[in-house]
């Protein structure tokens, strides 16, 4: 997997001060896209076990509210297979910390897949140019929803 972008006080994907990970492979391709670079999966560069580590140290400090996962699009199976595991150790090692995922495909698609297990809140939905809406919090369209989770689950 790559990744494009790595924020380490990011304030504007989820609550609270956060380290965001911006993931690189989109199948979506969504008009008016603001990230249309990320669709590529060979865009950015390698995540490694050194990123890894430096993400996680990056959520150790206690004013740090958790990790944001954005992309491209974090549920391509390509991506999943390595956030999976790495969101596990965070869960683990950070538990402190919580895990924004966003993603274009809607919750209703991704119910099944083990990376919710990992997630406490899911923004999903593509996004939809005709429905964009600047005034909405972390979503840039009406259509994508705020969907906190445990277990995977809606709560």
């Amino acid at each position: 997997m790559n990744y494009c972008g790595l924020n380490k006080n990011d304030i504007a994907n989820g609550y609270g001060v956060r380290v965001s990970l911006f993931v690189s492979g989109c199948r979506n391709h969504c008009k008016g896209c603001h990230n249309p670079e990320a669709w590529d999966f060979g865009y950015g560069k390698p995540f490694t076990k050194e990123t890894e580590d430096e993400i996680i140290e990056s959520l150790r400090p206690s004013w740090i509210q958790g990790l944001s996962v954005l992309g491209g699009e974090p549920c391509e199976e390509e991506n999943e297979r390595v956030l999976i595991p790495f969101l596990k150790r965070v869960k683990m090692e950070c538990p402190n910390s919580d895990t924004w995922l966003f993603s274009g495909y809607t919750y209703e698609i991704l119910r099944n897949n083990e990376i919710l297990r990992y997630v406490d809140v899911l923004v999903d939905g593509p996004f939809l140019l005709e429905q964009k809406d600047i005034s909405l919090q972390f979503r840039g369209s009406r259509n994508q929803r705020i969907l906190r989770l445990k277990g995977g689950r809606p709560i």
